[in-house]
């Protein structure tokens, strides 16, 4: 007996093996006894393999269900917070909104008064300078980058001579419109208390005024200063004599031009044991000739059409064009072609031109 089950043993796993994985399945079973006598009609069972329990479809449907609602949560969860953090965002932009608001009401309003400063500072330079009209047959084209300028002229009548003057002073706006203070005043010490008349010796000392106002302690070397032209005519005497720093100027008789050269060092800007003298020039006139002045920022506007610059030789054909005209037109020649020149372009620099007619004897 003990053989017969032996022998049932191991026809069952046979049977196992071949029928593995199946969930239901019939097996005939055979077997001999200890005589080795076997049955002759097989008995006939049926047997279930399960499957292991991540197969089960219970198992898989709670893990689907697990899955889904995880991803539901993490989708709500996600949501809430970018809800949260979208309302914490809005509220920081609108405390920096309300911050750049603030900021930019102080900053208009200091702009406005700074504006306002400006203006009033352009009408104190304005009434420094004498009056267009100061000489007969005189014009006056005064075109500053900003509302105040680097740029000034200067006329005075000491009953024998007129002394007209067009500076330009390093900067513009209102560093320059300071240096035009310091350079107006000195002029006006120099020529009415001092009582020089030539003007070498008035450059001369005009420098000298300019350095020791612009005298630093413990600095030798001054970094600002002007270029200037100064005439002076003398009625009497019917001459005219020229100093120039730099600024040259233009004679035009008869539609032709002659210029008189400047000196090559400026008004200040070195250092304070440099010693500078000024060419006294003695200029040839008769009576109808143009004497033009200007400072360098007429010649070295940009023009729209090309991005150059007008250029002194420009301005000697203008002036050979319009020099028989009267004054004033020649005024409004000048600043017409330096505005159709530069367009739509920036002003690069203030200008400042003057032009005087030489009297009748």
């Amino acid at each position: 007996m003990g053989k017969g089950l032996t022998g049932i043993r191991s026809l069952q796993r046979r049977t196992q093996v071949v029928h593995a994985g199946t969930k239901c399945k019939c097996a005939n079973l055979i077997a001999s006894n200890s005589e080795g006598i076997w049955n002759t009609k097989p008995v006939t069972f049926q047997f279930i393999i399960k499957p292991p329990f991540y197969l089960t479809w219970w198992f898989i449907l709670i893990s689907i269900f697990i899955i889904v609602l995880s991803t539901i949560m993490y989708i709500k969860i996600r949501e809430k917070n970018l809800i949260k953090e979208k309302i914490i965002l809005e509220e920081k932009v609108k405390e920096r909104t309300a911050e750049v608001v603030q900021k930019s009401k102080e900053i208009e309003e200091k702009n406005r008064d700074i504006t306002a400063s400006i203006r009033y500072a352009e009408r104190i330079q304005r009434a420094m300078l004498p009056r267009e009209d100061t000489f007969k047959e005189t014009f006056v084209l005064f075109m500053p980058k900003d509302i105040v300028s680097g740029d000034f002229y200067w006329m005075y009548d000491n009953g024998d001579r007129q002394f007209i003057a067009v500076c330009d002073c390093t900067g513009h706006g209102v560093p320059g419109a300071f240096m035009s203070i310091i350079g107006h005043n000195s002029l006006n010490k120099v020529v009415r208390e001092y009582g020089l008349t030539r003007p070498g010796a008035i450059l001369d000392q005009l420098n000298a005024e300019v350095v020791k106002a612009l005298m630093q302690r413990n600095e030798e070397t001054i970094n600002d200063g002007m270029d200037m032209s100064l005439i002076a005519f003398d009625k009497k005497k019917f001459t005219l004599e020229f100093a120039g720093a730099y600024n040259s100027v233009y004679l035009v008789r008869k539609g032709e031009i002659f210029m008189y050269k400047a000196d090559r060092f400026p008004i200040g800007m070195s250092s304070i044991q440099a010693k500078k003298s000024f060419q006294n020039q003695t200029i040839d006139i008769q009576p109808g000739d143009m004497i033009y002045m200007s400072s360098d920022g007429y010649a070295d506007q940009f023009g729209f059409s090309d991005g150059k610059k007008y250029k002194s030789g420009n301005v000697k054909k203008l002036l050979c064009g319009i020099w028989d005209l009267p004054v004033d037109d020649q005024r409004d020649q000048l600043a017409k072609e330096i505005l159709t020149w530069k367009g739509d372009l920036e002003q690069v620099d203030d200008i400042m031109f003057i032009g005087t007619r030489i009297p009748d004897r």
